[in-house]
């Protein structure tokens, strides 16, 4: 998967899992921060997320600083399923 449709993907997953429903994935930038003054997500939209990246992408997140480094934005959630994700 080419990596431009993969954040396309990522920002639709995002919007469903975390029932983000008043986002459109075009009102997410791709280095917009997800949490805090960027998008706002907070600690629990940060468990869902590893939750996403576990059952679309068999990624397994135990390390919550590894989780930091992780779900900073798009652009890094992308580059670490491209290196790391097995589907």
């Amino acid at each position: 998967m080419e990596t431009a449709e993969l954040k396309e993907k990522l920002k639709v997953q995002i919007i469903q899992f975390l029932n983000l429903t008043d986002l459109t994935p075009a009102d997410i930038k791709d280095d917009e921060p997800l949490f805090g003054d960027g998008l706002g997500l907070d600690s629990i939209d940060s468990l869902e997320l590893i939750v996403l990246l576990k059952r679309e992408y068999g990624i397994n997140i135990q390390d919550p600083k590894e989780g930091r480094k992780v779900l900073v934005d798009v652009n890094t959630m992308a580059e670490y399923i491209k290196a790391n994700g097995q589907k």
